[in-house]
């Protein structure tokens, strides 16, 4: 299998007691997954991301504007080489003793220094034309792939009775949709990966590079060990909230506050049913208690359960956002929302500037 050594691809690593390779033997009629499959994702991610570029600038940012998504106006920042140098090389927010080293070595005022680097930060900050187009793009994704995917398996009867799910595993053939629908995932999320050094930086960014690891470390396991059932439900849970979070962001850029709440809302209840009741209850009652353990499978757990921690994360982010922001009246902000920086300074310079 793709040419790697024997030893990795070994059946008793990747499949229960008892099967081996030989079980899922291709025939005219029949497909399996083949690993080697898995690489169409590179050019699949490749592909996405030029699809992106356009949509993004044919589709999004004529959207946006008809929508009345403007950037705000930034104040000019005045060329001054050492303090460029600094903030490039050292830091954004310099600490006293180094605005008062700055102010002497530019014959400037600290107050203008101050200044001089709150206008630089303010600069760098992305534009809301750029996080509308980039939520516009997440949004027409996560909504097709989710309702694509409904498509796909709303007539499968493992689909709804996840015990089926397991019935001659792993001698379970592969309808071709299914295994585009698979390809087509693990392609998004590498062109995710791709571009996560250009788009916004978001102040739970580790945690998203964490969960698109698990995931693309998920969807490749899976289709190896012909988990492909157990991937599209695990799937098709996960898409659920997702787009109507990217529709609350594109609400929230343009400005229709009501509107937004009531679809943030809306995502909070699907997000936490779908991340802490259904997910649970299908990898932890059906995959660790009904299903025989091996090795993969063993791998694949650990990596649920990474993301689950990570549900449990977002889940407290998203419920402490609704009493703030919607409960309390407090001013919006994002927990899971877009920024180029998380320290506390930079916080207070967006206060100060607004």
């Amino acid at each position: 299998k793709m040419g790697l050594s024997e030893g990795f691809w070994h059946h008793e690593y990747w499949l229960p007691a008892g099967a081996t390779w030989e079980d899922m033997k291709e025939s005219a009629d029949i497909h399996y997954p083949q690993p080697q499959d898995l690489l169409l994702c590179l050019p699949g991610a490749l592909l996405l991301i030029i699809v992106r570029c356009i949509f993004e600038r044919t589709v999004a940012l004529p959207l946006g504007r008809r929508l009345g998504v403007s950037d705000k106006l930034r104040p000019i920042v005045q060329p001054n080489a050492t303090l460029e140098g600094f903030y490039v090389l050292l830091g954004r927010t310099p600490k006293e003793g180094d605005l008062i080293s700055l102010a002497k070595q530019s014959d400037l005022p600290i107050k203008k220094v101050e200044t001089w680097f709150r206008h630089r930060r303010a600069q760098d900050r992305p534009r809301l034309m750029k996080k509308f187009c980039e939520a516009s793009w997440r949004f027409t994704f996560y909504f097709t792939s989710f309702f694509s995917g409904l498509a796909l398996l709303y007539d499968k009867p493992w689909f709804w009775d996840h015990t089926v799910c397991w019935l001659r595993f792993p001698q379970q053939p592969l309808p071709p949709a299914l295994g585009w629908f698979y390809l087509l995932e693990l392609s998004f999320y590498c062109s995710l990966v791709a571009t996560l050094p250009f788009d916004v930086k978001r102040k739970d960014f580790k945690e998203q590079i964490i969960h698109h690891i698990a995931t693309i470390t998920l969807i490749f396991v899976s289709y190896c060990a012909n988990l492909i059932r157990f991937g599209m439900i695990i799937m098709l849970v996960h898409d659920a909230s997702d787009y109507i979070l990217e529709l609350a962001k594109m609400l929230h850029y343009m400005k229709w506050k009501q509107a937004c709440e009531a679809v943030f809302i809306v995502f909070a209840v699907v997000f936490i049913i779908s991340r802490l009741v259904v997910f649970p209850l299908i990898t932890y009652y059906y995959f660790v208690t009904k299903f025989q353990l091996f090795l993969i499978s063993c791998l694949i757990n650990t990596f649920l359960m990474i993301l689950q921690l990570l549900h449990i994360f977002w889940s407290y982010l998203i419920i402490q956002m609704i009493f703030s922001v919607i409960l309390h009246g407090a001013k919006r902000k994002d927990a899971r929302s877009d920024t180029e920086e998380s320290d506390r300074s930079e916080a207070e310079d967006l206060a100060k500037n607004k």
